[in-house]
């Protein structure tokens, strides 16, 4: 028998799911506590924001996590692509990530304090900040509502699953998603990455992002993100 806070948990996410199918309304935002205000990034700062994290999601994928990659988890992923892509961009943190210098690098974000300050620092079910958050408070707290068409997602994005008992994220990559499994075996280090129309026609319905499945919560933006 499901316990109490499992119960408690799968009632909020598909209160979550209920209200992104509601036009007009204020779907995830709703659902929050009462929250801090927002620092935001420019347009132009959003962009690059976005490119840095696609990169960093990638070198993840080519190369294996990272030792500085700790949570393996879908969330893990998440908040590591986070933090990194709000870091300065250096020769050291090009190396310590294994990312090659050449002219594909995105530019960089020229944060100031206040934007700066955002890496880390995530808004917490209670409203408590931490450098840890889960999947269902990443978007609940932390991320808004943009659609269940995944027509509508932007690179960056995140894909939020509710299975149940367990919540899943993935990384909208463009023409890939990117995840991680949850689970690390000795010869498989848990990432996946699956191109969108095999995504869309999966055998497995409840890992489909549509509409028509009621396991799919939406597309969730961060919410510092212009």
């Amino acid at each position: 028998m499901a316990s109490h806070h499992a119960m408690t948990r799968r009632a909020v996410v598909r209160a979550l799911a209920a209200a992104c199918t509601v036009a007009a309304a204020p779907h995830a935002w709703a659902l929050r506590s009462p929250a801090q205000q927002q620092v935001r990034l420019s347009q132009e700062q959003s962009r690059a924001f976005q490119a840095w994290m696609l990169r960093i999601v990638s070198a993840q994928l080519e190369r294996g996590p990272t030792p500085r990659w700790q949570h393996r988890d879908c969330a893990g992923l998440v908040r590591f692509a986070v933090n990194e892509a709000l870091n300065t961009h250096d020769a050291w943190w090009l190396r310590a990530n294994g990312i090659a210098t050449d002219r594909r690098l995105p530019p960089e974000l020229d944060l100031n304090r206040e934007q700066a300050a955002l890496r880390n620092r995530w808004i917490q079910t209670g409203g408590q900040v931490g450098h840890f958050v889960t999947a269902l408070a990443l978007v609940q707290h932390n991320s808004r509502f943009v659609a269940r068409e995944v027509s509508q997602a932007q690179p960056g994005d995140l894909l939020f699953f509710d299975q149940g008992d367990e919540q899943h994220l993935m990384v909208w990559m463009g023409a890939r998603i990117a995840y991680h499994t949850g689970t690390v075996a000795p010869d498989d280090n848990g990432l996946r990455a699956v191109d969108i129309k095999q995504l869309m026609t999966w055998k497995d319905t409840r890992w489909q992002p549509v509409a028509s499945n009621p396991n799919f919560a939406g597309i969730f933006r961060l919410s510092f993100l212009s």
